[in-house]
């Protein structure tokens, strides 16, 4: 499985949920943790261009000789996971959707924010600071802890330089777009025929189940009438902003959510996406590629 981070959090950062000792998914897969461009130890680009980025995951998959995969994603990561899957239906078996989607976040709240933030740090001018005051500058001006320390996470040190690992410069520019690649879901990007599952916290202020749940219908449309089996909700008495990190918090429900994932990619995904489900493996003959007339 490939997995996706959200803006400017290192993928790193999902190893403590994988790896937890009741955390049963990598008994069932491998698990990939991708920082795409821009982010992370990935080279950096001046394009957030949804198309070029699901080709970088492509040519990642082809470089490490992965022939097929599930793929998923938290925040930005799950919209990048579902274009991507949406782009190369022959490349992936299903799709996790973890606190993100196919969705427009430029009106919401908790994106404001970011863009916020994003805004402050690239107005930061590391030259000159140390490493102590440019994190003392993120927690003074940064209102959210989480966020805080994720941003902090992005400072390098390297000898007296000190510099950062996402390209804050880039993001910012994107995020001023009429459109903004990091925020939007367009048209283009298509739907996804196959298995999927999508996750997001009971109070989420990034996706509200009251509106939000129809975009993904839209594109994943073995969904709809599945809730809240295949599209549902999580930690539902939890009301804080660190509900965007369910994967995190409230700690004694994340083995449910591991569990939750779990089941799905044991029970559902795996399957060809031309097929209603596993039972129909082995009894049908699914062709690689057309027929040349």
């Amino acid at each position: 499985m490939i997995w996706l981070p959200e803006l400017t959090e290192p993928a790193e950062n999902f190893e403590a949920f994988f790896n937890r000792a009741d955390n049963k998914i990598r008994s069932v897969r491998n698990v990939w943790l991708l920082n795409y461009r821009n982010q992370g130890g990935s080279d950096q680009h001046e394009s957030y261009d949804m198309e070029e980025m699901t080709d970088d995951i492509i040519r990642f998959m082809d470089k490490n000789q992965i022939t097929m995969a599930t793929i998923g994603g938290h925040g930005f990561g799950a919209k990048l996971a579902a274009a991507t899957a949406n782009a190369n239906t022959d490349r992936f078996t299903g799709v996790i959707s973890l606190e993100g989607g196919p969705l427009d976040h430029r009106y919401h709240e908790a994106y404001q924010e970011l863009e916020q933030y994003v805004t402050y740090a690239k107005s930061i001018d590391l030259n000159e600071m140390d490493y102590g005051q440019a994190v003392k500058a993120l927690k003074d001006n940064i209102a959210c802890p989480k966020w805080a320390s994720i941003f902090c996470q992005n400072l390098k040190q390297e000898g007296s330089n000190l510099h950062w690992k996402t390209n804050y410069q880039g993001l910012y520019r994107n995020m001023k777009k009429f459109e903004p690649d990091v925020a939007i879901w367009s048209q283009s990007y298509g739907l996804w025929p196959g298995q999927a599952l999508a996750l997001f916290a009971s109070h989420s202020r990034w996706i509200h189940l009251s509106t939000n749940t129809l975009p993904f219908y839209n594109v994943f449309p073995r969904l709809e009438g599945q809730f809240p089996t295949l599209i549902g909700t999580h930690a539902d008495g939890f009301e804080s902003p660190l509900n965007h990190w369910i994967h995190e918090h409230p700690k004694e429900e994340v083995f449910y959510l591991a569990n939750r994932m779990f089941r799905w990619l044991r029970y559902n995904d795996g399957a060809n996406v031309m097929l209603a489900d596993k039972t129909e493996a082995g009894w049908y003959f699914v062709p690689d590629r057309g027929y040349d007339l």
